[in-house]
């Protein structure tokens, strides 16, 4: 039986030992066959597995969204919809985060600039501001 040791499969998919622990406890990566010696032999396939996770997972894509892909992959051509609209809902996040990430530095920079043009003997603008904002959560 060949395959890789785990340390092998880290090593070609990019990823670290643990990495590949916590994966198969999410379910992400099957746990592989054992060698009659008690080692864990992972298939070539699991590269392949792991590197689509590391993939996805730079995209913003939950572990669980993940899994779900991964699932999706199996009949890529049956569920070309349903992995469309999962891509389709990850874009309207990112793009509902950076309206986000865009008001919060509209709103850093008028500190910022309250606190460049007052005077050193007046208290601190952003102090007085961060004490009388709402929670915007």
């Amino acid at each position: 039986m060949s395959g890789l040791t785990i340390g092998q499969l880290a090593e070609r998919a990019g990823v670290g030992i643990e990495t590949i622990r916590f994966y198969e406890r999410r379910g992400l990566v099957p746990e592989p066959p054992r060698r009659r010696s008690g080692y864990r032999q992972y298939p070539e396939e699991a590269v392949d597995r792991l590197r689509f996770v590391r993939r996805a997972k730079g995209l913003g894509f939950s572990l669980d969204e993940i899994g779900e892909l991964l699932e999706l992959r199996s009949h890529p051509r049956a569920n070309r919809r349903r992995v469309h609209a999962k891509v389709e809902a990850k874009l309207a996040d990112v793009e509902r985060r950076i309206a986000d990430l865009e008001r919060l530095r509209a709103t850093l920079r008028g500190l910022a600039s309250d606190c460049a043009n007052g005077k050193t003997s007046e208290p601190c603008p952003i102090l007085e501001a961060l004490e009388g904002m709402e929670e915007s959560r």
